[in-house]
């Protein structure tokens, strides 16, 4: 069930970022218990994020939207704050946020 509701809350998008908020890495931890209830720890990218009254409640209602899950509490924490190093790879790499290749790895070696 874990797997469905990380699958539910990967279509939810930042407003101001173009990306999901599960791969931008604003949920943090996500655990669910024989009952179906299920636990999310969610951040902002900023404490005074435009959306922080309304991104809550849209991850809250995606998580009760799938099957089998019974409860949802979530919690919104800024502790440890958000950084772009909690993105997936795949998410710097599209946003242009992280070198193809380290420029440490590249050889300054001429023939």
């Amino acid at each position: 069930m874990k797997e469905k509701i990380i699958a539910a809350l990967s279509t939810v998008f930042d407003p101001e970022i173009p990306m999901d908020i599960y791969n931008l890495g604003l949920i943090y931890d996500v655990k669910v218990n024989s009952a179906g209830e299920a636990h999310i720890k969610m951040t902002l990218t900023a404490p005074n994020c435009p959306v922080a009254g309304t991104l809550p409640a849209e991850v809250e209602r995606k998580a009760r939207a799938v099957p089998g899950v019974k409860d949802v509490k979530l919690e919104l924490t800024f502790d440890p704050p958000w950084d772009k190093s909690r993105m997936s790879p795949e998410a710097r790499m599209l946003l242009g946020l992280d070198d193809i290749i380290p420029i440490g790895n590249v050889s300054r070696k001429r023939p």
